[in-house]
């Protein structure tokens, strides 16, 4: 048995992942390639191998001649004959070679062929290690800034997050762990390439898939999502289990599970909605936490028009309208929206439609209308955010009754 050879094996299969069959085969390519570079040709060499033990044997099938022409390939009588008494002409000698008559170079050469398969390989077994996890999450160790883009551990390979995949504003100390989406991985000659994102929508639905067990078991789905990267993201949700709330599902106890994700996000708001097939109610949902009046969607032309009361015309449209951006990507209409006054004006409410309403709305939103009006915009926004994932609130937020 060749120990040495079968220890090196057993190294190489435990800590680079590499298979001993593909070594061996290695091997063998290696040892023909070095008798083409030491006899000139190698048609006539026979390696056997015996993969258990790792022992081989190299032999150079010679035919017997009377007069020899070629010494590679034939032999004569009379050395057959020392070899074995029983040789004629015409039969084939099996003479054995020795690996380690071969020259320098020749020596060089199968090395250096064996250590190029086994780097091959290695790239081939991170390659698909990484490509099994294309488009999911992995945890990531910040290495040092590369110009404007972030050098990140993954383990057996490294990634670049590019400037354009980064969430502005975030900043990572060496060291640091962070959870990373991966977009693409390419194979190179160089190794597999990784291309990861912080910015990416769907870090946030892996994110929770990861937090809540009925996402990841498929009872609660996540139907779509849209975010801006640093900012907001809004998600639509759906469950197939009447007796599971999905929007509670995945807001959690005292609102735990949500407030993970939004850790790991530094801070990202996340608005969690309701899904329906109705495009309608859908649109209502998606402009959480405003209230609206009324929406007339055009299934067929992708549009919808959104009447809201007067107050809520800047919380329905959002700071720089982020909020009303938000809903167009998450229900994938166009939304106009407009406030009960501007309805009236353009004849799609009855002029005396404000007469009708008072004292239904009036009382309903005398509160929210006070403070919506004695914070700033975007503190109301965001108080309105915080407020639905408040336990003894989480109720009325489910009916929408923040703002």
């Amino acid at each position: 048995m060749n120990t040495e050879l079968m220890e090196a094996l057993n190294i190489l299969e435990k800590e680079k992942e590499i298979s001993k069959d593909t070594i061996l085969d290695a091997i063998e390519s290696s040892l023909m390639n070095a008798c083409k570079n030491h006899f000139g040709k190698a048609d006539n060499i026979k390696l056997i191998m015996d993969r258990e033990t790792c022992d081989y044997q190299l032999y150079a099938e010679k035919t017997v001649v009377e007069d020899v022409e070629d010494s590679v390939e034939e032999i004569s009588l009379e050395d057959a004959k020392k070899i074995d008494s029983k040789y004629e002409l015409g039969d084939i000698v099996q003479i054995p070679v020795e690996s380690k008559s071969f020259g320098r170079i020749a020596t060089q050469n199968a090395k250096n062929l064996i250590l190029q398969k086994i780097r091959e390989e290695e790239r081939k077994v991170v390659y698909d290690q990484y490509f099994e996890k294309e488009k999911d999450i992995v945890t990531g160790i910040v290495q040092r800034y590369v110009g404007k883009n972030i050098s990140i551990n993954l383990g057996k390979a490294d990634a670049m997050l590019t400037e354009n995949e980064q969430v502005k504003g975030e900043v990572f100390k060496p060291t640091e762990r962070i959870k990373l989406y991966v977009v693409e991985v390419k194979n190179t000659t160089k190794g597999p390439k990784i291309l990861v994102s912080r910015t990416h929508p769907e870090l946030v639905k892996r994110l929770f898939e990861a937090e809540v067990t009925e996402v990841k078991d498929g009872i609660v789905e996540i139907k779509s999502i849209a975010r801006e990267a640093g900012s907001r993201t809004k998600i639509a949700v759906w469950s197939n289990d009447p007796d599971v709330d999905p929007v509670g599902a995945c807001v959690g106890m005292n609102g735990a599970r949500v407030n993970a994700i939004v850790s790991e996000l530094r801070g990202e708001k996340i608005d969690i909605v309701n899904w329906s097939d109705n495009p309608a109610i859908l649109i209502e949902n998606a402009l959480s936490p405003a209230k609206v009046i009324s929406v007339m969607a055009d299934p067929d032309e992708k549009t919808a028009s959104v009447i809201v009361p007067d107050y809520q015309l800047s919380l329905a449209i959002g700071k720089e309208g982020q909020n009303a951006r938000l809903a167009a990507r998450l229900t994938g209409y166009k939304i106009d929206i407009k406030s009960e006054t501007q309805a009236i004006e353009s004849g799609e409410l009855p002029e005396n439609y404000m007469e009708l309403s008072e004292g239904v709305y009036e009382e309903e939103y005398e509160e929210p209308y006070d403070e919506a009006y004695e914070e700033t915009y975007e503190e109301a926004y965001d108080d309105a955010y915080d407020e639905a994932y408040e336990e003894d609130a989480y109720d009325e937020a489910e009916d929408g009754d923040h703002e």
